[in-house]
């Protein structure tokens, strides 16, 4: 029998509010310059983003408010519909090519990211498998190999659009999933070492992937190709100093600085908000963590337990892989910060999640 519900948990709830706060108001920092230039409006990108925010807020509070474990026989329309969404971006005339790479479906004048909504489908396709399965998921070839070869489809769709960057993210999230559910740790141990080389692999492969790699080994080797995005992030971070230069006066997003309201947009805050500015940012970000998967742990299912695992890693690491990328600690991949970043599908699905989330946490045992 399932406990009564209880009020979600607040600090889940207070770092999302607050990381898309702050969010909000450096996309209109780091933007309002590029927008102006581009489409005449500097407020063109800071309206996008208040009205998908208000979209993913009415999202988040609906997934919060219905049962999650009602929900759960949707999994594989979910992870059908994603991957539908996921082959169509491949299509002529529905694909939406932008900078050599097709990630978006063009409706009118607004584009859809399906790769931000197939890892929410297929967080919450493997919660319900891997919780259908049990111990069976010790076996390597009944139990994980269903759920490597799901993972393996929805990676290939993605590696076609290419984008490297999602796809390291959405089989990292998948492997602590895995990792949750029981699979055995020389299994766990192999899947390490082939993701590894598979990832080498794809890097050695492909021209411009290898040039990112070499440039993140030694970004001032090439300082105005290959190194400029890490060597212009690294510029913006060094010269916040403490307390930064102060909001609206970074020079880095004076068009130094590529995607600066997207990808580099930790760069532009820790440039305006300084050094203290990112702690507080990393500061809520593993405050999340920990209440996420807090919440993970006391949860008295595990379907739930298994989707709270799903919900947090896929944030976590995601804002883990920005992070390094604007630090120069990881090669650049065009992956945003959730709540941070520009991005309508971005936003959208990581507030569902989150509201799928604080809905778990309602039944978690913690304080019982």
């Amino acid at each position: 029998m399932r406990l009564k519900k209880r009020a979600p948990d607040f600090l889940i709830f207070l770092t999302t509010i607050l990381l898309l706060a702050l969010g909000i108001v450096m996309v209109f920092s780091a933007s309002a310059v590029t927008a102006e230039q581009k489409f005449g409006d500097a407020f063109y990108f800071l309206k996008n983003q208040l009205t998908w925010a208000a979209i993913g807020i009415v999202a988040m509070v609906v997934a919060m408010s219905v049962d999650y474990y009602r929900i759960k026989k949707l999994a594989w329309p979910a992870l059908i519909i994603g991957v539908l969404c996921l082959t169509a971006v491949l299509a002529p005339g529905i694909g939406k090519e932008v900078k050599g790479a097709q990630r978006w479906i063009g409706i009118g004048s607004a584009s859809f990211a399906p790769s931000e909504m197939i890892k929410l489908c297929l967080i919450f396709f493997m919660a319900f498998s891997l919780s259908e399965y049990g111990d069976k998921i010790k076996d390597l070839i009944k139990g994980l190999g269903p759920h490597l070869g799901i993972l393996g489809l929805v990676v290939v769709l993605i590696m076609l659009q290419p984008d490297l960057g999602t796809t390291v993210a959405v089989a990292g999230t998948v492997y602590f999933m895995l990792l949750a559910a029981g699979a055995r740790w020389g299994h766990l141990i192999g899947l390490a070492v082939i993701g590894v080389a598979g990832v080498l692999v794809l890097i050695i492969t492909e021209k411009y992937r290898w040039q990112r790699f070499t440039a993140f080994l030694n970004p001032w080797k090439d300082p105005l190709d290959t190194g400029f995005q890490t060597i212009q992030s690294l510029y913006a971070l060094g010269s916040g100093g403490l307390f930064g230069v102060g909001l609206g006066r970074s020079h880095q997003k004076m068009f130094y600085l590529p995607e600066q309201h997207t990808d580099f947009i930790f760069s532009i805050l820790g440039e305006e908000l300084g050094y203290l500015g990112v702690l507080v940012v990393i500061g809520l970000l593993f405050l999340f963590i920990w209440r996420g998967l807090r919440t993970a742990i006391t949860c008295p299912d595990a379907f739930g337990s298994l989707l709270a695992v799903g919900i947090t890693c896929w944030i976590g690491l995601q804002a883990i892989i920005n992070i390094g990328v604007a630090s120069g600690s990881l090669p650049v991949t065009g992956i945003t910060f959730p709540l941070l970043s520009y991005g309508g599908s971005s936003l959208l699905f990581t507030l569902t999640g989150i509201g799928m989330l604080l809905n778990i946490s309602k039944f978690s045992t913690q304080g019982r």
